[in-house]
């Protein structure tokens, strides 16, 4: 026999304030979009952006240069790119410093008009403006030839030295550890070694803590073979741009977004002659820059090498 029809709906949901339960707001924490802004659409800005776009770890990237022409094609062009590529980044082209406001990381890279990367008092101007526009973000120097204006941006504009880093170091460790494994006949990304001091005639590599997959390097290359490769630094100076665009993409992810990997980068030191001296460093990165700056493991003759290259600033 079937049942009567119920006179009143079923319930479908429940009602907290009915049941006599206290009703709580669920806190919901927004951020926005994270952006890194390159400076200069030049080849290694071009490079930097295209690189982080594939990488796809930046969900906007803003590629700013004063000659707008050159800054819109590239942008257009790599985001034309993207349902190939198989990337979502978004990438968009401006033509006012001011753009970079706002931005988790700004990378200072070359001029679209020369190709020249920014240096002197054009690369200091640039600085001094992005460093006044966005008062937080970690300036990123991504090419071989900014050690000076790393310095002068902590000696003159005042810039936190935790702040400002250079990423060139980088690109000449990954040309010597592909070098390297070429040696042993191994893969270069089986290679862990640091470069320190201030490439090119005064880099000094940690071979003592290399490692080629887990195992010391030293039982696989002879000290006469480490010493070569050595001698062969000057000449891999300075890194191409698709080079220094991988370096400084690895580190930029590393602030944004967070990473316990040791980079080694330039940064600025108390230390020498000046007491500000720019050496590369192992060095740990976050959203403030860097974070911590690494003691390297060296014998003593590779520790004096360095001292050495301190004192020469």
């Amino acid at each position: 026999m079937a049942s009567p029809m119920p006179r009143d709906p079923p319930v479908t949901s429940a009602d907290a304030t009915a049941c006599g339960a206290e009703v709580g707001v669920i806190p919901v924490e927004y951020r926005l979009v994270a952006f890194v802004a390159v400076i200069g659409s030049g080849p290694l800005g071009g490079a930097l952006v295209h690189t982080l776009a594939l990488r796809d770890r930046i969900r906007e990237i803003r590629l700013i240069d004063p000659h707008a022409g050159s800054a819109q094609g590239k942008a257009l062009d790599i985001l034309q790119s993207s349902p190939v590529e198989g990337f979502a980044a978004r990438i968009e082209a401006a033509q006012s410093l001011y753009s970079a406001a706002g931005a988790d990381a700004i990378v200072i890279a070359d001029a679209g008009a020369s190709g020249a990367e920014h240096t002197g008092e054009t690369g200091l101007a640039i600085a001094r403006q992005v460093a006044a526009v966005e008062a937080a973000a970690p300036l990123v120097f991504a090419g071989a030839t900014q050690r000076e204006l790393i310095a002068r941006s902590v000696g003159e504009l005042h810039v936190a030295r935790t702040r400002v880093l250079g990423t060139a170091p980088g690109a000449l460790e990954s040309a010597l550890r592909a070098l390297a494994g070429l040696a042993i006949d191994a893969s270069g990304a089986d290679v862990q070694l640091k470069i320190v001091g201030t490439p090119p005639r005064g880099a000094v590599v940690g071979w003592e803590e290399a490692t080629v997959s887990g195992m010391p390097l030293r039982s696989e290359l002879a000290p006469h073979a480490m010493a070569a490769l050595t001698a062969r630094i000057p000449d891999l100076w300075p890194p191409e741009p698709y080079a220094l665009a991988s370096a400084a993409a690895r580190v930029v992810e590393g602030i944004v977004n967070g990473s316990r990997r040791r980079f080694s980068c330039f940064v600025s030191i108390d230390a020498g002659p000046s007491r500000n001296t720019v050496i590369a460093l192992p060095v740990i990165v976050g959203p403030q820059g860097v974070v911590r700056v690494l003691e390297p493991g060296l014998t003593r003759q590779e520790r004096t090498q360095m001292e050495n290259a301190i004192e020469k600033g």
